[in-house]
């Protein structure tokens, strides 16, 4: 196997700073030239604003450290969570996006390198990467296994900052460059065994997808018997169907409006909730344990809490928006095991593979589109539009990620919907207190 014994310049023991024009980042002395340090020049898709206007291009990643894997991405799944990062709309809490920016959360591919202190895997291997790659490994919820909720702040896999000295980015200081790529490093922790026999193009939305549903159903022991309620069946409701149902659970899922009632039911739904028919909505009061809500754009959560049993019944808020963080500090107000309305973000390694393995176990496939890195910006535009197909779009990174992909080949950018409540920290706290006092939902 190949393996690699260089480090990096230690950027702590760095003190002066110049800027580089091309990229617009402060660069550390030490990669002052791109071209003659240890880096790696890689392929990838990048948008140059929030108007999420992608170009392929030659951008550079660190080169491996002894316990850092090389991966040979083959695909990379799409999640509505890039479309919020790359057109800025989540800078109100995250802070402001540095431009080029490069997403994706949801690699797969092979492993092509391997550092001299790699164990965990081989060449030749399936890897996976999924929602962060770094953490401090020091505190009690990252020796718990629980990365997602390291203390010091875990490190996104796009858009975060190298905190601890295993995320380096090139130039040193930059923001994590993401999945949409042809070749991506990381350390050996956060590498997912993706197993032999699942497909690789279905992989990557089990690490966002699939494992952000899985947590809070393994959270809170749903089972045999338990009562799921699925609010929305996009890309992330129908892992949500599909992995209650592996668990043995009774699923029902709501949505606005039936059109998606046969599309629910292969995915294994038991029960089909119209919430805009009072009637239906008023027929399936209190008959849900536990409910997971995966809308990502900001709407009315409250009205679910009907659809509760009075005693222990929980709702959890899974899509991405201003109710969704203020959920996630209600929660962790008052205890996410005793607030009968929380979020969930992302989901641990451990649970990642864990959803993983369930998903190969089980035959868990979602209902993918592979589209070519040329579809990025229609992509886009049906995630923004709401996406009625229930998709996930995975990109095609191996097969149609190239050096000569122009401009006019990716067409025009997409033209995104003004959002409704862009999250700000204060609406966040807002949201918050809302939950705790006006609605009284602990």
């Amino acid at each position: 196997s190949v393996r690699h014994d260089t480090t990096l310049v230690d950027a702590d023991a760095m003190d002066a700073s110049e800027v580089d024009v091309e990229l617009g980042v402060e660069l550390k002395p030490g990669v002052e030239s791109l071209a003659n340090d240890a880096s790696v020049e890689v392929l990838c898709l990048a948008c140059d604003s929030a108007a999420g206007d992608f170009t392929v291009r030659s951008m550079r990643r660190r080169a491996p450290k002894p316990r850092d894997v090389v991966i040979e991405v083959k695909y990379c799944g799409v999640c509505h969570s890039d479309l919020h990062f790359a057109a800025g709309q989540m800078s109100g809490v995250t802070g402001a996006v540095q431009y080029p920016m490069c997403p994706g959360h949801e690699i797969a591919g092979v492993v092509s390198e391997v550092g001299s202190e790699v164990t965990r895997f081989e060449v030749g291997d399936k890897i996976g990467v999924g929602c962060m790659v770094d953490s401090c490994g020091r505190c009690a919820a990252c020796e718990a296994g629980e990365e997602q909720r390291c203390a010091a702040g875990n490190v996104p896999t796009y858009g975060g900052t190298d905190k601890y000295g295993r995320a380096a980015q090139v130039p040193a200081g930059r923001q994590t460059l993401g999945g949409y790529t042809d070749r991506f490093v990381v350390h050996e922790n956060f590498g997912v065994k993706i197993p032999s026999s699942y497909p690789l193009e279905l992989a990557g939305p089990v690490m966002c997808a699939g494992v952000t549903t899985y947590d809070p159903i393994d959270a809170f022991g749903a089972g045999a018997g338990t009562r799921v309620g699925v609010v929305g069946l996009g890309g992330l409701g129908q892992f949500g169907v599909k992995i209650a149902k592996a668990r043995g659970c009774v699923v029902t899922v709501i949505s606005q409006n039936k059109s998606k009632e046969a599309f629910a039911r292969r995915c294994g739904a038991d029960e089909f909730v119209v919430s805009s028919d009072e009637d239906d909505f008023a027929r399936h009061a209190k008959s849900l344990d536990l409910i997971l809500n995966t809308v990502p754009v900001y709407h009315d959560y409250a009205k679910y809490r009907a659809l509760l049993v009075d005693r222990g019944g929980r709702q959890v808020m899974l899509g991405l928006h201003t109710g969704f963080i203020g959920a996630l500090l209600a929660g962790n107000v008052v205890g996410v095991k005793r607030s009968t309305l929380s979020g969930s973000a992302i989901g641990s390694v451990r649970a990642t593979q864990e959803a993983m393995d369930l998903c190969a176990t089980h035959d868990i496939r979602p209902d993918v589109e592979v589209v070519p890195c040329t579809a990025i910006h229609e992509v886009y535009q049906r995630l923004d539009d709401a996406n009625d197909s229930g998709k996930r779009y995975v990109l095609d990174v191996a097969g149609t990620m190239t050096k000569t992909t122009s401009k006019e080949e990716m067409g025009p950018p997409p033209t995104f919907a003004a959002v409704r409540k862009r999250p700000t920290v204060v609406q966040a706290v807002w949201e918050m207190v809302k939950i705790l006092v006006l609605l009284r939902w602990r």
